[in-house]
């Protein structure tokens, strides 16, 4: 069983998970890993990373659905809006005792603070773009970014 996380050790994962850089052959690796992933746990997700507004990396795994890219896109715009993960925005408004959907005031089918859009930070740069997995319980999809993240960011420092 999963425990759900308090907003101050989601916002602290998104301050341990920061890149140096992020390229093409980032973006590949990363979803490559993602992807391992999945299949490894024959989780039925597609797998999305942007960055500046263009597709570096899309997969979709058996069992995902054309309905899994349009919640990728609904969660990676809540990351571009933000600048934080998908699942810390709608952990902030539960925490204030009310919803993404009620007290954001954009439209639901544009803008989903669920679980699964994780924001790729360079450091000095900032917020550049988004991993998004979709097609798990939202905090499952969260839960395997930030593991993919770890992972990945672990064996860059490494080598």
């Amino acid at each position: 069983m999963t425990t759900t996380p308090t907003v101050e050790e989601l916002e602290a994962q998104e301050r341990r998970l920061v890149f140096g850089r992020f390229t093409y052959e980032d973006a590949w690796a990363l979803g490559s890993l993602l992807v391992e992933m999945a299949r490894e746990r024959q989780a039925p997700v597609a797998i999305d990373i942007h960055r500046s507004g263009q597709q570096l990396f899309h997969a979709a795994l058996p069992g995902s659905a054309p309905d899994n890219d349009a919640w990728i896109a609904r969660k990676r715009r809540v990351v571009e809006r933000y600048g934080s993960a998908s699942y810390l925005v709608g952990a902030r408004h539960r925490a204030k005792g009310t919803t993404f959907e009620d007290s954001s005031r954009l439209d639901p089918d544009t803008y989903a603070a669920h679980g699964g859009s994780f924001p790729i930070t360079v450091e000095g740069a900032g917020v550049i773009g988004a991993v998004t997995v979709s097609g798990l319980p939202q905090l499952d999809d969260h839960n395997m970014v930030v593991e993919a993240l770890i992972h990945y960011l672990a064996e860059a420092q490494g080598s």
